[in-house]
Formats: structure tokens, C-alpha cells, sequence
């Protein structure tokens, strides 16, 4: 059997392990998908799509910094499929993955015959976006090749494309489908509307997340950056993610530095948000040979704000110089495109020598060489907190942050939002999301669950009294609460004689937790705004339960005039939301695992001694 042959028959075998997408990367497919396109055609269409969306990330993203690797395309051929395909890696950048699915959208809107599909390590993205509106026969195990962008607007495969069956769709069935029957696709505007919604800030996110800084570093660094400001993002990674050892051999051959601490100058450095939060989350020992440096900004009696000034910068310079160095040692063993540039144009500088490098003068001519913008966006305290929830101006009256803007105060209320909507949610059961019945039984549990009745180890839980403690535990209302948890309705109970009897007890239990709430609230025990102060006053007066007089907690209000009065529930929940998270220590946790659930993901709570 010849080459051309073997191809065909290994194209038409389907493939038992489908490939997978690796972690922090995201893949996008382009298809052109007209009827009236011959194959010979359809090279040259591909051609065109690919050359116009490269000039749409140019036009777009210019002087963007990707964490690693940048948007990229190429001819793809896969079982009888000819289509363009790119993966870009994007590491702790989420960002860029959704400035790819933007350049995506908006390409497609250019070619009416284009179809889009784009997925990650995790599966269908978009559609995890949307968990909470997504109908309920579409599930992470059958959604596999059903979400595509068209036109500017998101498209999902019906059951009807799978016959009716509940399974993932294949590449080439999805593909065979919209050719076939494109009207048959579902556009779900709620869907769209929720897997689109980060796309709202873009194109100006792209400006957003860039951050300028002064640093002081050697002259020769700082033209290899002036000369490519994108080789800050491995750099910074290979700094971030250092291991003693390559700090070590940093050490000891730092008389053979590409980068050694001499003829120092400042310059301004562009970043991202990421990277330069990473740069500065990580804690440096002052090298030997910038110790000197450091030692002669504190002596100089510029004022505690400029040596504080001065002595960041140094720092800074001090740490993108290290991560430099340690890109140069470990540059020839990357497949980093960045990191090859760099090695290449430093090498040219080492043998050019320095009659290239810039003067004084010149650098003061350098885009940005001045600039240094506001870090206040890397401290968030709950003042602020409670602030951007409210949709208020920050109580210290402070210029406006990353944290202050309109994005972040949606995503706020988008996480509280959700966490609202999973509490209140009534479809889901005691053990979870109640799933359809299929008629197949599980032997086992069956057995497990008969012995159970047998013995008489029936459980009482309690829906209506865990749901109350809850959220009462989240800041939240009890729209239900009349003075204390209330009891249960009686229900019908037909399991075994044994139960009755812990049905009693269980009412005893619930009589004496009310008897014991109530005598907490009368002593202000159990109030979110109590202060010593109040605590005072409410043993002397008697009053506590503000719920017990059957009066709710008002949400706080912009423009009231005695803020400090009213509980602001939403601040309530955020705040115990992240205090919780906080207090997993990086680990996993019942609330991460909850917010993940979500589709919600906090950045790691770094130590403010670190």
C-alpha cells in the first residue's frame, strides 16, 4: 500500500483517544464552509482568511505583549477536513486568550462564509461562561464540537445533529452538519450574551492591561528592550518561574554577565498587568554587585519619597536584569519564538560592541521614556471592596485604579450574582444538581441504601434549615426568617418505625437552637453591624433581633446619608467569600471548588510580607 493510500485509510479510521488541548493554551479552527467553493478554491480562500486576520491582530493588538505566544495560524489537513489552525499557549495571561476569541468574532464578521470554532484545556469555554443559562440537555459530556462563531454571533449544534442522541459530535459530523443544514443551528441570544460578556471591554482592554515603569538597569539591557519590548514577557517568566539552582550559577559567573550592575541608566519598561505583577510579588535578595547601587540611593537626602522612588526602581532594574540573565543562560534549550529573537539580537550587540548603544540624550527621545503609571491597582482593601460593589466612588476619595473601573465593579457583582443565584437555585437536590432519569440503577447503592432501611439509619436533613444557616453564614437576607430559623413544615413519612422517634428528637434539637438564637440576638450576639457601642445599648434596652420584630436588613444605598446604619449585603458575601478563600492558604477548598463550579476563578492570595 503506497503513502497516498495508507492516508486515506487512516483517515477514515476514527480515532479512540481524541487530542487534547494542553494546559493554559487555547486552539481555534477556521473553516470555510460554502457548497460553491470548489477544492481548488479553497486554498487560496483560506489564504486570504489567514492573511486578513494577521493584519487584524496587527491593526488590533499592536505593541501588544502576549505572555507567550501571540496569535498564529496555519493550513491545516485532518480526515478529509482542510481548514486553518492555530494554538497559542497563554500561561497565566488569561486575557489573551479572550483577545484571541475577540480577533476570532471579529474576523468572522469580514466573511460570511467563515465558521469558528475555538476551545482550551478545559473544553468549550464559552459555554462554561454560560453555565447558568444553558438549556438542560446540553452537558460538559455531549458539548464536545457544538459551539461555533459565525458572523459575529455564537451558534450550538442541536440534539438533532447527533440524531437525537445525547453523545459529543466529531469534527467531521459538525462540520458535514452546517454544511448541510446551517439554518438548523441554534443562535441562543442568552447564551451568547453570557459567553460574549468579557468581549464587552475590548478593543480597549488592549490599552488596559499594558503597565509603564521606570527601572534602572544597564544601558546595553535597556536597548535590547527599546529595540524589542516583547522579550520582557519570557524574561519576566523566566524570573518567575527560577529555581535556586539557576540563581546560583547567576552568582557565581556574574563576572561572565551579558548584564553586569554597570553604567546604569532609567528608563521607562512596558508591561503587562500580569507581568508586572508577577515581577513584583516576587520577593530578590540584593545582589553582590548591585548592593553598591542601593547603598548610594539611601544615602542621598532627596526625601523619603524619592529615595523610596529611587530604591523601586533599582529594585525593579535589578530584577528584570535577572530574569534577562537567566533567559540568555537557558534561550538556546526554548522554544520560545521571543526567546530565540533575543538571543540573535544579542548577539549582534555583543559583536557590534558598544557604538550602538544609546547616549543620554537619545534615550530622552525614547515612546513612554517618562512614563510611570499608577500601581495603586495591585492594593484592594475592603473599603475599596465595598465601594465598587455599592457602584460608589472609593470612601478615601483616591484617583481612579484599575480596581475602580467599570469592568471590575461588573465582575464583582457578577460573582456575587452567581453565588446568589446557586444558593437560591431550588432544582438542585441535597446531593447536587438533580440529573434526568436515565432507568438505569446502580446494584450496589440499591443494596447499600435497602440495608440502610433495614437498620433503621434514616437521616433527616433539614433542606429549609441548612439553606437559612447558609445565608445567614454569606451576609445574605432571610426572606423567611420571623424571629429565629423556623421549623419545617411536618411531612409524610414513610420510611421505618425508627424514624419517628428521631423526628422527635430532631424537633427538640430545633426548639432549643431557636430558644438559644433568640437569646443571642437579644444580646446583639448575631448582628452583622454590632459594635461595642451598640452591644451597650442593646443589653440596656432589651432590643436586638431586628428579623424577630419582622423588619429585613436593607441593602445599602448609594447617597444615604448614615452609611454605617445599614448592612450592605452584597459586601457581606464578597468579603466572606474572599476571607474564606484566603484562609484555604492556596490549597483546595470548599470555596474554590464552589466558585469553580461557577465558573469563577480568584488569583492566588499572595503574603504581604513576601
Amino acid at each position: 500500500m503506497d503513502f497516498e493510500h495508507r492516508a486515506e485509510a487512516e483517515d477514515n479510521v476514527p480515532s479512540e483517544f481524541p487530542r487534547s488541548v494542553p494546559e493554559n493554551c487555547a486552539e481555534y479552527l477556521l473553516f470555510i464552509l460554502d457548497n460553491t467553493v470548489g477544492s481548488h478554491t479553497l486554498l487560496s480562500a483560506l489564504e486570504n482568511v489567514r492573511h486578513a486576520a494577521m493584519q487584524l491582530s496587527h491593526n488590533i493588538a499592536k505593541g501588544y505583549i502576549w505572555q507567550r505566544d501571540s496569535f498564529q495560524l496555519h493550513l491545516e489537513r485532518d480526515q478529509g477536513l482542510v481548514y486553518l489552525r492555530g494554538i497559542t499557549d497563554y500561561g497565566d495571561s488569561v486575557e489573551d486568550e479572550w483577545l484571541i476569541v475577540y480577533l476570532l468574532r471579529e474576523l468572522t464578521k469580514s466573511f460570511p462564509t467563515l465558521w469558528v470554532r475555538v476551545f482550551d484545556s478545559d473544553g468549550e469555554f464559552l459555554l462554561i461562561e454560560a453555565a447558568r443559562v444553558l438549556p438542560s440537555w446540553l452537558s460538559p459530556e455531549m458539548d464536545a464540537n457544538r459551539v461555533w462563531i459565525h458572523d459575529g454571533s455564537l451558534y450550538v449544534h442541536p440534539l438533532a445533529a447527533s440524531s437525537g442522541v445525547k453523545r459529543p459530535l466529531s469534527l467531521q459530523e459538525a462540520v458535514a452538519y452546517i454544511q448541510s443544514n446551517p439554518r438548523g443551528l441554534v443562535q441562543p441570544s442568552l447564551v451568547e450574551a453570557e459567553s460574549f460578556y468579557r468581549l464587552e471591554k475590548y478593543p480597549g482592554q488592549i490599552a488596559w492591561s499594558a503597565h509603564h515603569s521606570q527601572a534602572t538597569l544597564p544601558r546595553k539591557l535597556a536597548y535590547i528592550l527599546h529595540e524589542k519590548p516583547s522579550t520582557i514577557a519570557p524574561a519576566v517568566e523566566a524570573f518567575y518561574l527560577r529555581d535556586p539552582t539557576g540563581m546560583k550559577s547567576l552568582s557565581i559567573s556574574s563576572g561572565k554577565a551579558h548584564f553586569p550592575p554597570k553604567d546604569l541608566v532609567t528608563v521607562g519598561v512596558k508591561f503587562t498587568k500580569v507581568l508586572f505583577a508577577q515581577l513584583k510579588s516576587q520577593p530578590l535578595p540584593q545582589a553582590p554587585g548591585w548592593r553598591a547601587f542601593f547603598e548610594a540611593a539611601e544615602k542621598h537626602a532627596y526625601g523619603p519619597e524619592d529615595d523610596h522612588r529611587r530604591l523601586a526602581r533599582l529594585e525593579l532594574g535589578m530584577k528584570v536584569t535577572s530574569g534577562f540573565e537567566l533567559l540568555a543562560a537557558n534561550a538556546r534549550k526554548s522554544g520560545n519564538r521571543l526567546a530565540r529573537e533575543f538571543t540573535l539580537l544579542l548577539e549582534d550587540l555583543e559583536e557590534d560592541g558598544v557604538q550602538v548603544l544609546p547616549t543620554n540624550e537619545e534615550l530622552t527621545f525614547w515612546e513612554d521614556a517618562d512614563r510611570e503609571d499608577d500601581e495603586s491597582w495591585l492594593d484592594i482593601d475592603f473599603e475599596d471592596f465595598g465601594s465598587e460593589l455599592r457602584g460608589s466612588h472609593s470612601p478615601r476619595g483616591g484617583s481612579k485604579s484599575g480596581f475602580g473601573d467599570s469592568s471590575a465593579h461588573a465582575n464583582l457583582r457578577k460573582i456575587v450574582s452567581r453565588f446568589e443565584a446557586f444558593l437560591e437555585d431550588e432544582r438542585a437536590g441535597i446531593g447536587g444538581a438533580e440529573m434526568e432519569n436515565t432507568g438505569e440503577v446502580d446494584d450496589k447503592s440499591s443494596r447499600e441504601d435497602s440495608e440502610g432501611d433495614e437498620e433503621g439509619d434514616d437521616i433527616d436533613f433539614d433542606e429549609d434549615m441548612f439553606s437559612r444557616m447558609m445565608r445567614e453564614t454569606m451576609g445574605l437576607p432571610d426572606d423567611q426568617a420571623t424571629g429565629g430559623w423556623q421549623t419545617a413544615e411536618p411531612r409524610e413519612c414513610t420510611t421505618s418505625p425508627g424514624a419517628a422517634k428521631t423526628n422527635d428528637e430532631d424537633e427538640g434539637i430545633r426548639q432549643l437552637t431557636a430558644q438559644m438564637e433568640i437569646e443571642l440576638k437579644k444580646y446583639g450576639a448575631l448582628r452583622l453591624d454590632q459594635t461595642p457601642e451598640r452591644m451597650e445599648a442593646t443589653r440596656a434596652t432589651g432590643e436586638g433581633d431586628l428579623r424577630g420584630k419582622e423588619k429585613s436588613i436593607p441593602e445599602h444605598r448609594v447617597g444615604d446619608e448614615d452609611d454605617s446604619e445599614e448592612v450592605d449585603v452584597d459586601y457581606n458575601l464578597a468579603k466572606n467569600i474572599l476571607e474564606s478563600f484566603r484562609s484555604q492558604g492556596g490549597m483546595a477548598g470548599p470555596t474554590s471548588n464552589l466558585l469553580g463550579m461557577m465558573g469563577i476563578q480568584l488569583p492566588r492570595d499572595e503574603a504581604e510580607d513576601s
